[in-house]
């Protein structure tokens, strides 16, 4: 298997054909080596003797036909030959580590496991509500999270490396089965005391934190913007809600967020408040279609729709302040 795996990179690998004609285990001594500048360190990262992983080293200079490492000062220097290598081994070696996970992740009872991937506003507050709920009814079952933007969460999903992902996104994609959890609001995040929905007349002028618009919220309040001739002083452009929330609280100026995000970075002196008109994005949750949807899938889906609508702003209310 060592020696399909490393075939399948000789390809990519081609700059440095050298490298392909290492062996597993001298990829890993190497990155290792390089890691840690020492080869008892190396040798205690892969649970080797020092003996064995000075074998190791030998056997991959041999193999390549050049030296690796000089000893400089008591600690092992990359000679030239190795840093020229060194980028490429290190790019290998994270896809090794990838494919590893990949393999655990399938390997066992997959009904008591879930690989959940979400935007980090959904990862502030409602999956870890969901997680807390459901470990305390069953609790073998265990979780990987990861907090990704929309393009990584469906890159995730269709190469099998999560099973759920939960987004702003109301696209239909091939291969992903999708259903929609509920819509947010998006809301008016500042310093300033208000009462009563804000309008977005108010943010003309003012300075303001936006969201970048490759994104479905960021597009989302740039079309209302523009569509409203309504032209606010952009401070500066962020990628993430929750940043726009810490730079609001740092006083550099007001943002548009999702209520989710919102109300998990709500702060004393931070106001958050309704925009009129109303403007509201959608929840998706999505699995890949040739999976199986198990027991365990359904009922995580169920409580994150129950969550979601528990995070709602009161019809009633039209501010929250911290």
């Amino acid at each position: 298997m060592i020696k399909l795996l490393i075939k399948s990179y000789t390809k990519w690998l081609n700059s440095d054909e050298k490298a392909a004609n290492m062996r597993l285990r001298h990829i890993e001594i190497f990155d290792a080596i390089c890691r840690t500048g020492s080869l008892t360190e190396a040798a205690h990262i892969l649970h080797v003797s020092q003996p064995a992983a000075s074998k190791l080293l030998a056997n991959a200079e041999l193999q390549l036909g050049f030296k690796l490492f000089n000893r400089v000062r008591g600690r092992l220097s990359p000679t030239r030959e190795a840093d020229i290598l060194r980028p490429q081994i290190s790019r290998m070696q994270q896809e090794l580590t990838r494919i590893r996970r990949l393999a655990n992740s399938l390997k066992g009872n997959r009904q008591g496991h879930l690989r959940i991937g979400s935007m980090a506003g959904m990862g502030l507050r409602v999956i870890p509500a969901v997680i807390t709920d459901s470990h305390k009814k069953n609790p073998s079952v265990t979780f990987d999270l990861y907090t990704q933007n929309s393009a990584q969460l469906i890159a995730g999903l269709m190469a099998h490396e999560l099973d759920i992902i939960i987004s702003y996104d109301e696209t239909d994609y091939p291969g992903a089965r999708k259903k929609h959890l509920t819509d947010i609001e998006l809301v008016h995040v500042g310093l300033a005391k208000h009462t009563g929905p804000k309008k977005l007349s108010d943010l003309n002028g003012v300075d303001f934190i936006a969201l970048e618009a490759h994104a479905l919220s960021g597009l989302v309040i740039q079309q209302a913007l523009e569509s409203a001739n309504i032209e606010p002083k952009i401070v500066a452009q962020v990628q993430t809600h929750f940043v726009a929330c810490s730079m609001v609280e740092a006083g550099c100026g007001e943002t548009i967020v999702d209520l989710l995000t919102a109300r998990a970075m709500l702060r004393p002196g931070i106001t958050v408040s309704r925009l009129s008109p109303p403007i509201k994005i959608p929840i998706s949750v999505m699995t890949h279609a040739a999976d199986e949807v198990t027991k365990l899938h359904t009922e995580i889906i169920e409580q994150l729709q129950a969550v979601c609508l528990t995070q709602q702003l009161p019809e009633q209310s039209d501010n929250l302040s911290g």
